[in-house]
């Protein structure tokens, strides 16, 4: 049996330079990662993605990118889709605000000390959700909560250069 699995071209074990930040300190190419999923269950309107940084040092972790509504038949987001500006997102999909407070895909500017471990996730949704860019994290996961079929991930590790 095929399990539904979340890949990627341009990430492995650490992040690389064109994962990361390109300001607050970093170099980076601020670009999100292409991925690709394979093996969605039965019943999946839509996907979700979501990236977390589950060591950042706000009590809370911090969220760097959010988009959902991807359309069902979407299998796949090109490196740089998390910039708004290059229109690289299907036509439905939504970006909404990161811990940063804007849409679009927030690159790593992870603190000095121990690797910071990135959480790629994509969602297999049973319905599209009926929200918008201005919708926080946590109200995200609270409705995708509800919707969710299957989760699958990917963990990155990237620390101060």
């Amino acid at each position: 049996m095929s399990t539904f699995t979340l890949k990627s071209k341009d990430l492995s074990g650490q992040l690389t330079t064109h994962q990361y930040a390109s300001g607050a300190g970093f170099n980076g190419d601020n670009l999100s990662p292409h991925l690709y999923w394979e093996n969605a269950p039965a019943g999946t309107q839509s996907f979700a993605v979501t990236v977390y940084d589950l060591d950042a040092p706000t009590g809370s972790g911090f969220w760097h990118w959010i988009v959902f509504n991807i359309p069902d038949h979407v299998h796949e987001l090109l490196t740089g889709a998390g910039n708004p500006d290059k229109n690289l997102l299907p036509a439905e999909a939504i970006q909404s605000n990161t811990d940063v407070g804007v849409p679009g895909y927030t690159g790593a500017a992870p603190n000095a000390g121990p690797a910071h471990r990135y959480l790629f996730t994509i969602h297999a949704l049973s319905s599209k959700l009926d929200l918008d860019e201005n919708t926080t994290p946590a109200y995200l996961g609270f409705n995708m909560h509800f919707v969710t079929l299957a989760k699958a991930s990917l963990i990155v590790y990237g620390q101060k250069l």
